[in-house]
């Protein structure tokens, strides 16, 4: 989650900010390739091992194993690609939806009628969305719980600013 706050506070302009919510990747894809080439590595000379032992099948599992492996990590990376951003001035609130497969969607509220809400199940996991008008909106899905309750706070708080410089 980055911000990015284009405001240039002045007398014509009114504030403007925008946060970027990206879902968070540990493994860099430095990591991935150094990982696949040990996992292979190992892989092979496990196999080669089976292989002169007269177990010549088990040589095949081995690079199936690392293939399907390899595949289940680069959907992980390709569902990393969905992010949003939230845009927020005295008069609208824009999310947009990046999705992986390069579709998007713009959701726009009015800053003075929409709330920002955070709920938490019983067991714990969190949910963010907007409420305007009886109709609910949930986003940030991909973040951690911890980070949904911080963003709800911080946009709550922006919120409130953006409704008091538009009846300023």
């Amino acid at each position: 989650m980055t911000n990015d706050d284009n405001s240039a506070p002045g007398p014509a302009t009114p504030p403007h900010t925008r946060w970027v919510l990206t879902s968070y990747r540990s493994l860099s894809p430095r990591g991935f390739l150094i990982l696949m080439s040990l996992l292979g590595l190992v892989s092979f000379t496990a196999g080669i091992t089976f292989l002169l032992m007269g177990a010549w099948p088990v040589f095949g599992f081995f690079g199936l194993d690392v293939l399907l492996i390899y595949i289940a990590f680069k959907l992980n990376y390709r569902d990393g690609r969905l992010h949003e951003t939230v845009d927020l001035d005295s008069h609208q609130l824009t999310v947009t939806r990046y999705h992986p497969s390069g579709r998007t969607e713009t959701f726009g509220f009015n800053p003075y009628w929409v709330r920002v809400s955070v709920s938490e199940a019983v067991d714990g996991r969190t949910s963010l969305s907007l409420t305007s008008h009886g109709k609910l909106f949930q986003f940030g899905s991909f973040l951690t719980d911890d980070e949904r309750k911080e963003f709800g706070g911080v946009l709550g708080r922006a919120l409130q600013k953006a409704r008091m410089s538009a009846h300023a």
